[in-house]
């Protein structure tokens, strides 16, 4: 029997359900639902990765401290092994890759002086996003993303870790530069230019650490060499200028992208924009749902340390396992009206973060950053819309956002 034409066609690799494909970069919802109702654990052979699509078998991975992350411990030819390829120290990595016992080492020192930094600084940061909102255009047609969704994080990072105001544009080159470091699938040219740019960043902050030792501000660099020096944070010079840059790139394309998939929510769905405007209460609500309606990470990997079974599927030592945090927070066994934006609804958590102990260290800015914004721009521009336009998704795997997107104020 033929198939039916109807039916839709059950994709076969994660190339067919990330931002590899031009389809599934516009709109990847529709295959992950595909996927999720009739092969929620796919095996891609070709990429050498497992895929996983459902909710509880996603949070239970995530969770799950037996796991690893360096792409050193992957299978050769594995798209996780793709990251450090041609990478000139392949060992050297963040908390983001790191195993213990060394990311129990490194992490708790820096996340708590990092949360205590944020909200200790919650009235610069809102100023500098009140500040940024009320220098774009007034009126008529703007790209909210390079006017108020691209300056707005970066601008927010270097004033937490302490970079000089003249060195602003240095510091967004390098941090748009060290970004490609999280891209499988780089040209040798765009490994290049990551690891120009990772020097700079390095030698950049091995200056600014030497000047806080001597002389001290307010800041998160200081915060850190304080902490080192006091032994109270036990991480080597690399240690802290690595996770500093971390710090940038985590929070810097993430952030972006989750204030102007927000704003174009908002936009075409306006009833809720109303919701939002008549009971500024939802603003923290609404955030959540932005995060879990259309997440800037889309998904995250682990990768298998021993033989075992994983989603009720046999895995082998080594093998990598994606998790679709796109079609988790989807998953209408645990979101009701899962395929609606709806802000007013109380749902279950989301994995838009992903969790375990590797959940996002800059969630807390990020939700305050992405907060500020919606209450900031919505009552500066009350009347704002979307002009007609043909958007473009970003083509980086594993993240969702806008290259562009016009509003009209």
């Amino acid at each position: 029997m033929a198939d039916d034409p109807g039916t839709p066609q059950v994709p076969q690799s994660v190339l067919e359900v990330t931002a590899f494909s031009p389809g599934a970069r516009d709109n990847p919802h529709p295959p992950l639902e595909t996927l999720r109702h009739n092969c929620p654990v796919m095996r891609d052979e070709m990429v050498k990765t497992w895929f996983l699509t459902r909710y509880t078998d996603i949070r239970e991975t995530v969770n799950d401290r037996s796991f690893v992350r360096h792409p050193l411990n992957a299978e050769e030819g594995s798209i996780s092994r793709q990251l450090i390829k041609e990478d000139d120290q392949p060992r050297r990595t963040s908390i983001l890759f790191l195993d213990n016992p060394d990311h129990a080492r490194v992490r708790p020192p820096l996340a708590k002086a990092f949360y205590a930094r944020i909200q200790k600084m919650k009235p610069q940061i809102e100023a500098i996003i009140d500040d940024t909102i009320d220098a774009a255009p007034a009126s008529g047609v703007f790209d909210l993303m390079a006017e108020i969704a691209v300056p707005i994080p970066v601008l927010v990072i270097a004033r937490i870790l302490g970079v000089d105001e003249d060195r602003l544009p240095d510091f967004r080159q390098w941090s748009e530069d060290v970004i490609l470091s999280l891209n499988p699938v780089r040209t040798p040219e765009e490994t290049a230019r990551m690891e120009k740019g990772s020097h700079a960043l390095d030698a950049y902050f091995t200056e600014l650490m030497d000047a806080r030792r001597t002389a001290p501000q307010d800041d998160l660099i200081t915060d850190m060499v304080q902490l080192q020096a006091s032994g109270d944070a036990p991480l080597t010079d690399d240690e802290i200028r690595i996770n500093l840059g971390a710090l940038l790139v985590g929070g810097n394309l993430t952030t972006t992208d989750l204030i102007g998939n927000g704003v174009w929510l908002f936009l075409n769905h306006p009833e809720q924009l109303a919701a939002l405007k008549s009971n500024p209460a939802l603003a923290g609500q609404a955030v959540e749902e932005v995060l879990r309606f259309e997440a800037p990470v889309s998904a995250t990997s682990r990768i298998v340390e021993a033989d075992r079974t994983v989603a009720g599927c046999p895995m082998k030592a080594r093998q990598v396992v994606f998790c679709s945090l796109a079609s988790a927070n989807r998953d209408e066994t645990m979101f009701e009206s899962s395929e609606r934006f709806d802000i007013m609804q109380k749902r279950a958590s989301h994995v838009a973060f992903g969790g375990g102990p590797h959940i996002c260290i800059g969630a807390p800015l990020a939700r305050m950053e992405a907060r500020r914004v919606f209450e900031k721009l919505f009552a500066r521009y009350p009347d704002l819309s979307l002009p007609p336009q043909d958007l473009v998704w970003r083509a980086l795997p594993f993240f969702r956002g806008l290259e562009r997107l016009d509003v009209k104020g």
